[in-house]
């Protein structure tokens, strides 16, 4: 079975960037299947009910519902949810209210693809005892 991510930015162009780095790598022996894509934090809320994805990769600063609300509701669903948050440089503030709302971690846009996989692949290690 295929590792499930959803994405979540309002900027396109961040989620495609996001995407690319899952294309074509696995996690052990699964491939990683982008199963949805959102672009605020209410939608992020209906695509994580319709889709239960493994992981997900939440914008802090989006229109509509912002990344944290997004992710007190999601967790308020699902109390074991894997979500990643991405935050600019000097959105300190921010990510320790995301941590402390439930993320179980963060990355720092500009991504690099190497430091992305390795905070999924330890996520996932994590939830999955491996």
């Amino acid at each position: 079975m295929a590792v499930k991510v959803l994405i979540v930015d309002d900027a396109m162009f961040m989620r495609n960037m996001i995407a690319e780095i899952f294309n074509g790598k696995k996690y052990k022996e699964e491939d990683y299947q982008v199963v949805a894509e959102a672009e605020n934090g209410v939608e992020a809320v209906e695509k994580y009910k319709e889709h239960k994805p493994d992981i997900v990769t939440m914008d802090i600063v989006m229109p509509e519902m912002t990344g944290i609300e997004a992710l007190k509701e999601i967790m308020g669903m699902d109390s074991g949810a894997n979500v990643i948050m991405c935050s600019a440089l000097g959105q300190d503030s921010l990510v320790m209210e995301a941590l402390d709302a439930g993320a179980k971690d963060f990355i720092v846009k500009p991504f690099q693809p190497e430091k992305v996989l390795d905070v999924v692949v330890r996520i996932l290690d994590e939830t999955r005892g491996g």
